[in-house]
């Protein structure tokens, strides 16, 4: 072999040595194929109680059930209902389908003994347009209906002003197509030069109420440009309109509201304009200011949480289980979420706690929003809860439920992942101490919780409503709002009642009442209501007679009536608020749940006001009624569009009768003041908008059972800084595994109300 050949073979050898080393170096360095967490439920954590099937008495009804009521009552000839796809104004259809929950004396005699299951039931609201009649039928028993009574009188105690109905989707269309095609032809000349109107590029948002006495059903409507962000480019053109008619060729325009100037029709504003006599708006491009699309391209990821042994709650049908809690859940298509027979360590501490009502009043120059009080379930709160965005509405790694409604449609609307359920870490102890005196150790929870989560897009506002429930027995309910802010055209007078918040563009001053219901049973139903604070009081000094100082004691006080128990919104009242039970704890002291509130409303209307016997819940901050069947509710979908008369007026619940040893419901009342400003474009965000309460254990228990916590963690000198056994943090390490995350998915816009 020459040289040649040796100088190359050594080459070869030399460079295969060099990539056999290389590969082991790799393949050394490579990293585990690291393993996926688990989607099964983590082992051991609900050992105290199981899932039973008695829960399904509070689920929504499915999409088979809306079906068969609607089959049922589509086939009873003395209704002569029209299927709502084709009905008109003056036909009888169904407008809205949903649970009609059990008494409460049955339901409880089911879930706590032998006692026989209530019949499942759907309440069905139907409008007799042939006969202006609106009537709430109970039909059942399901899943196969044999029979159906009127209950509107027995729930109302009279019969319905038809005026008060909500407006359909079929009105809408009335409506906007007699301004397309009857008002706005005449204007053609004012909306051309003013606001550049090509016969699409208006939306119309309506002042409520509908006019200004019982029976009214006459409404403004503020026209804003069609681009994005809608609610925050009004053009400077309000129309109201008389739709009292059941005939739309009867619908008129009653008055037209243009730069701050009242015309009483189209001719008059479109001759005034044409002659000149009048302030003109002249058309200028809106900038997009108001749309949400990023700005800035995506970089990175936030911080995601995930559950490396598996999920530590469990959802089997509409319960949940988590820990030591359980309840059922549901979502009313007007009132929103609900939970029923909420239970801690098998104990039940609430029938129900519900979403009742939210309201907004707004002030302004212009006479849309000026009349306007919102009242939301007429519109239906719990409708408007579209698919939420996994990561951003609720953690990626959340459950999500879907739900069913019926309400202003011809078959019941599927609405994907509406529902969201989740553990969460608050990112703060839930308590700890850490001893450098005397005794040296260190003794902490983190606070994990269980959140059950809806959000209601309802027009502009988006609110955001939690359930929080806490290792400790404390049960957390509050509203976040977000979304945009309503806003008026700036004319002369507007700053008045807010701020300019973009070219001719005022964001209007409004205050947010949301009324919740807290059913508290605590140790039974045998409660009472019992108030604590504190008093300064002056004591003698024992060791120094001479000397006297001020001490803080405990006051406390029983109110026995209802109408001692109506807290309202201009009073000073107790801090301490309890539902309490004669029974006690170890310690004597009795049994009881604190009522805290968060974020108290702000100024309520004056009762002088017609409107606000529809919304007198407003009136306090908390009022404590005793349980009735037909007291089920605070409002009502009818209370929007007659406010003046009502179909139920919460102030006729408290009539002086006792409390004391009762069957109490606790109806509690939150919100704040929006005075909106620069930062609330393009959207208003949730921190610092919001309220809520908490439902707390006061001398319910002997301690605080979140000392039983599996979540604990213990330190002290003498145990090894490596030890998992009161720590689990400490082998953390070895509990490295990967999320099962699902591909990103959103159906949200195939559920859009189209009119």
């Amino acid at each position: 072999m020459n040289a040649t050949a040796k100088y190359c073979l050594g080459l070869l050898l030399l460079a295969s040595l060099i990539a056999n080393v290389v590969f082991i170096c790799m393949q050394a360095r490579k990293t585990p194929e690291v393993p996926k967490c688990s989607r099964q439920m983590a082992a051991g954590m609900l050992k105290t109680h199981k899932h039973d099937g008695k829960s399904l008495i509070f689920s929504d009804l499915s999409a088979e059930e809306h079906t068969v009521v609607k089959e049922y009552l589509m086939k009873q000839a003395d209704l002569k209902l029209t299927d709502s796809e084709v009905a008109t104004l003056s036909d009888d259809y169904i407008f809205l389908i949903e649970l009609h929950l059990p008494e409460k004396e049955l339901a409880l005699r089911y879930l706590d003994s032998s006692g026989p299951k209530p019949p499942r039931e759907a309440k069905v609201v139907v409008f007799h347009g042939s006969r202006d009649l609106l009537v709430e039928y109970i039909v059942g028993p399901l899943p196969k209906p044999t029979y159906h009574r009127d209950d509107t009188i027995k729930r109302y105690g009279k019969r319905l002003q038809y005026s008060g109905r909500p407006v359909t989707r079929v009105e809408y269309g009335y409506i906007f197509d007699f301004l397309a095609t009857k008002e706005f032809p005449k204007l053609g000349r004012v909306l051309q030069e003013s606001f550049a109107y090509d016969g699409s590029n208006f939306c119309f948002v309506e002042g409520m109420p509908r006019g200004l006495k019982s029976g009214d059903r006459a409404s403004w409507y503020t026209v804003f440009r069609k681009m994005s962000g809608i609610y925050l480019h009004p053009v400077g053109l309000e129309i109201r309109i008389d739709h009292s008619s059941k005939d739309p060729s009867g619908f008129k325009v009653l008055q037209i509201f243009y730069n701050g100037q009242y015309f009483n029709s189209s001719e008059e504003l479109r001759d005034k304009y044409e002659k000149g006599n009048i302030k003109k708006i002249v058309y200028q491009p809106s900038e997009d200011y108001a749309s949400l699309k990023p700005r800035r391209p995506p970089s990175g990821l936030p911080p995601q949480q995930y559950e490396m042994r598996g999920r530590r709650y469990s959802v089997q049908d509409n319960q949940v289980l988590y820990l030591d809690w359980g309840f059922a859940f549901g979502l009313s298509s007007l009132t929103g979420m609900y939970l029923f027979d909420i239970r801690f360590k098998g104990e039940r501490i609430a029938y129900e706690v519900s979403v009742q009502e939210a309201i907004a009043m707004y002030g302004s120059s212009t006479p849309a929003v000026m009349l306007t009080k919102y009242v939301d379930s007429s519109f239906g709160i719990g409708r408007l809860a579209h698919e939420l965005v996994r990561g951003v509405d609720c953690p990626y790694h959340a459950t999500f439920v879907d739900t069913f409604r019926y309400l202003d449609t011809n078959q019941a609307k599927h609405y994907r992942n509406s529902i969201c359920i989740f553990e969460h870490n608050m990112g703060r102890p839930l308590r700890r101490h850490f001893s450098d005196f005397f005794i040296n150790d260190y003794g902490g929870l983190v606070n994990s919780v269980l959140i059950i989560r809806t959000i209601t897009a309802i027009a502009n506002y988006d609110y955001i409503w939690d359930f929080v429930f806490y290792q400790n027995g404390a049960l957390e309910v509050r509203v976040f709002a977000t979304g945009y802010i309503s806003s008026a055209y700036l004319i002369d007078g507007s700053l008045r009642y807010g701020h300019q918040v973009a070219k001719n563009t005022l964001g209007t001053l409004h205050t947010h009442f949301v009324n919740f219901k807290a059913d508290l049973d605590v140790t039974g139903t045998n409660n009472y209501f019992l108030t604590k604070d504190m008093a300064y009081h002056e004591v003698q000094v024992p060791w120094s007679p001479e000397r006297r100082v001020q001490v803080p004691k405990l006051v406390e006080k029983q109110l026995k009536t209802e109408n001692e128990a109506a807290l309202r919104f201009d009073q000073k009242i107790p801090r301490y608020l309890h539902i309490a039970s004669n029974k006690t704890n170890k310690w004597g002291h009795n049994r009881s749940y604190r009522i805290q509130v968060l974020s108290f409303n702000g100024d309520h209307l004056p009762e002088s006001v017609p409107e606000e016997a529809a919304v007198s819940w407003a009136r306090y901050k908390v009022a404590i009624t005793k349980h009735k069947d037909h007291e089920s509710t605070s409002s009502s979908l009818y209370n929007q569009n007659d406010m003046w008369s009502p179909a139920v007026n919460f102030s006729s619940y408290i009539n002086g009768e006792s409390i004391e040893n009762e069957d109490l419901v606790a109806w509690i009342s939150t919100g704040f003041l929006h005075i909106p400003h620069a930062e609330d474009i393009p959207n208003t965000v949730t921190a610092g908008n919001g309220g809520g309460f908490f439902l707390r254990p006061h001398n319910y228990f002997d301690e605080d059972p979140s000392i039983n916590s599996p979540d604990s963690v213990y330190l002290d000198p003498s145990i090894p800084s490596d030890s998992c056994e009161l720590n689990p943090n400490a082998c953390l390490q070895n509990e490295v595994c990967m999320p099962n995350l699902p591909a990103f998915t959103y159906n949200g816009f195939d559920e859009v109300i189209h009119i």
